[in-house]
């Protein structure tokens, strides 16, 4: 290829004369040297070598600007261009687009190595990180359950997430209710309420989602799940400690889709969903969710006290969507469900040690609404608004004890994002309000409201290098001011890459916990005024890919001051530790892929200590060690098989009468699925080998505890072996 570049320069045509001889010729040649000189000097000469896994790609397209080269068989090519800034995009079928900004001097020859990846199944992109950007390319490491995931684990729990993130390596879903079933996500070791759970980037579910927020939230309608581990608090404020999970709904297609499903299980749950989609007029689509689910009452120990809760509920969620193509879209959302859940002793029963039935009932209501606004202005910068709404209605009651409760929040955010150069900028303002009205127990109420700005650069500066740097400063209308800032690097090499990242964080003092929520604030003391807590993380991750083979291997370390510990020995109290809480521990995660076939390894260590007393202990229901497999086999239009094995080992255990460390445990699973046209009917059986927390100990404690419960914390599965299996029909 040759690139000719016209120079301003020039001579006007003279007049004839005769030819000129002597001096005045020598004087021409000198100026003639001079003139290509300077032209020269202009001049800046690339040469441009694209590799993929350390072998040349010939055949791809080298572009800066309106300069255009082609590879050859060795991966090479060279372009003259005029000197400066400069953006090399390098394509080629098969392989992921890449671009590398540098700067290139007059009157040299620079060299330069473009690494291709090769192009993905699924062209995977992340919104919990506000850049849009391929996951591929964020410094900060994000993990995401993708749409052949969420299908596998709506077969399995139709009414709920908690088997699907349960199942994320690093994860654990931790069980905070045996009367109710209320659980929590723990991410890394850190506690359920420090991971702050978002829809679509929207605080839908408030700003405390943990308890039984987690089993009103169906995966049917959802499309993709990004999770942030560590603190998250320079992206989203506070409460995002441990980690950040973002539920991105379905889209609609153009044309109609439908989706039904009806399940049953041999436990008693039913579950019937419905999901439709699809355009309505012009630039617009809408889809709407809804749903009725439905639990039987399960004493399976035959001891007069359920080990599994009853509950009913229904859910609707309408979505409308707007798109011109031209940089301006609109999204909207709405959602209502309702739940009346029961547990504790079995109808006719009643409690041994209190001479009296036992039961504890939680009516559930919840509305919600929120949008997000997004304009492309002419320069480049995309101009992004939006704000949610959401109350909450709890009526609770602890045996003869009775605790309502009203939640409210609300939250409005603008923010822009623009490319200059090799920085992708992104900076806002947001302002969050979180409300707690307890009707019978105002000591408990609290009103906090909290603006906020933030600015994020993710700066490209080299092929092998990106780097992001984030900070967020907020005004707790409680807790005073913090400055929660973030870094992190992505390092690129062949087919190895590197994270590392280190944050800091905030989360405000309430008494709303994993062990209130259980057990209810009658009775709860507050030794004296709290203090906010603070957190800070780091981590490092190596990603290595052979072949189908991709091994990620994971260290992580973390520690909050001032943690909000609740005693539940010999008294029932909640206040801040003296010393901070620890965590550290790694992560190692295997996958291969290979046509139809899948399998996946996770294994965990998780260190978390906490002060017990005078010394330091394990924090309680947090296993060391985990391990799972998981292997599926696909086949388009035919069905699915897949088979899953996970262990736990011991746990640290608080308050439990029977014993203070728990047993470890390993439970299988097998699920089936065969297509016909439209149909498809599935088969799953959980726990298949029948491990019950029942058959080691009673769940019933011989006398109350402190905090008035009855039944011990749950560290193991209460349900036993499950089947349930359905018919699902997509059109």
């Amino acid at each position: 290829m040759t690139v000719t570049i016209e120079s301003g320069f020039g001579f006007a045509r003279a007049p004839h004369h005769r030819p000129m001889t002597g001096q005045p010729l020598a004087v021409l040649l000198i100026l003639l040297v001079a003139y290509s000189s300077a032209l020269l000097a202009q001049v800046a000469t690339l040469q441009v070598q694209v590799v993929s896994d350390e072998k040349p790609v010939g055949g791809a397209e080298v572009s800066v600007g309106s300069y255009r080269a082609t590879t050859d068989a060795s991966g090479r090519t060279t372009l003259s261009l005029p000197p400066g800034a400069i953006q090399i995009v390098v394509a080629r079928e098969g392989f992921l687009p890449a671009t590398l900004p540098i700067t290139v001097a007059a009157g040299n020859t620079q060299p330069v190595i473009v690494e291709l990846l090769p192009q993905p199944e699924e062209h995977v992109t992340v919104s919990a990180t506000r850049t849009e950007a391929r996951i591929d390319d964020l410094p900060v490491r994000v993990e995401v359950l993708d749409a052949d995931e969420i299908e596998e684990k709506v077969m399995m729990t139709p009414g709920d997430i908690v088997m699907m993130l349960n199942e994320m390596g690093g994860l654990r879903v931790q069980a905070t209710s045996p009367s109710l079933g209320a659980a929590s996500i723990r991410v890394q070791g850190m506690r359920g309420r420090y991971t702050r759970f978002l829809s679509d980037g929207l605080p839908l579910f408030g700003a405390q989602v943990g308890g039984l927020g987690l089993l009103q939230i169906p995966p049917t309608d959802l499309s993709q799940v990004e999770v942030i581990k560590g603190v998250a608090s320079s992206l989203y404020g506070a409460g995002a400690m441990g980690g950040v999970v973002n539920l991105v709904a379905r889209r609609p297609t153009t044309a109609f889709s439908q989706d039904y499903l009806l399940n049953r299980s041999s436990r008693g749950a039913t579950d019937a969903v419905a999901y439709l989609g699809g355009p309505i007029a012009g630039q617009w689509g809408a889809t709407l969710l809804a749903g009725g689910h439905w639990q039987e009452e399960n004493d399976i120990d035959n001891d007069g006290w359920a080990d599994l809760a009853g509950y009913s509920r229904a859910e609707a969620r309408p979505r409308v969507f707007w798109d011109n193509h031209a940089g301006r879209s609109l999204f909207l959302t709405g959602g209502i469900s309702t739940e009346a859940r029961h547990g504790g002793t079995v109808e006719g029963a009643v409690l041994a040690p209190l001479g009296a039935p036992y039961r504890e009932l939680l009516d559930t209501d919840r509305y919600d609404g929120g949008g997000v606004a997004q304009i492309l202005l002419a320069n480049g910068t995309l101009v992004a608004a939006r704000a949610s709404v959401a109350q909450q209605d709890h009526d609770h009651a602890f045996g003869a004890v009775r605790e309502q409760d009203r939640h409210t929040s609300w939250f409005s955010e603008v923010s822009a994002r623009r490319v200059l150069g090799r920085h992708m900028l992104v900076g806002g303002a947001a302002i969050e309000h979180d409300g707690f009205d307890a009707l019978e127990l105002p000591q408990f109420s609290y009103s906090f409201t909290t603006p906020g700005m933030f600015l994020q650069d993710d700066v490209t500066l080299a092929s092998w290098l990106t780097m992001s740097a984030s900070a967020r400063y907020d005004h707790h209308s409680e807790y005073g001011s913090f400055l929660s800032p973030r870094v992190a690097a992505l390092f690129r090499g062949g087919r190895w890459s590197a994270r590392v990242s280190a944050g800091t964080g905030f989360s405000p003092a309430t008494p709303l916990t994993e062990e209130t929520e259980a057990a209810g604030l009658t009775g709860l003391a507050i030794r004296g005024p709290l203090d906010a807590e603070q957190a800070r993380s780091g981590s490092i991750d190596v990603t290595r890919a052979v072949g189908s083979l991709s091994v990620t291997v994971t260290a992580f370390a973390s520690s909050v001051r001032h943690p909000l510990w609740v005693n539940r020995e010999s008294a029932y109290t909640l206040e801040n530790l003296p010393e901070s809480t620890t965590n550290t521990g790694s992560e190692i995660l295997a996958t291969w892929r290979r046509s139809s076939l899948s399998v996946t390894g996770t294994y965990a260590y998780v260190r978390s200590r906490e002060l017990d007393g005078a010394a330091f202990a394990d924090v309680p229901l947090t296993p060391r060690h985990s391990f799972g497999l998981v292997g599926v086999w696909e086949r388009e239009g035919a069905g699915r098989a897949g088979l899953e094995f996970y262990y736990t080992g011991q746990q640290r255990l608080e308050a439990n009468p029977y014993r203070d460390t728990s047993e470890p445990y390993a439970v299988m699973g097998v699920l089936l699925e065969r297509v016909f046209g439209p149909i498809r009917i599935f088969v799953n059986g959980e726990n298949l080998t029948n491990v019950r927390q029942s058959s080691f100990d009673p769940l019933v404690r011989p006398t109350v505890g402190a905090d008035g419960r009855w039944a011990v914390d749950s560290w193991s599965p209460l349900d036993g072996r499950n089947v349930n299996g359905g018919i699902r029909l997509r059109f």
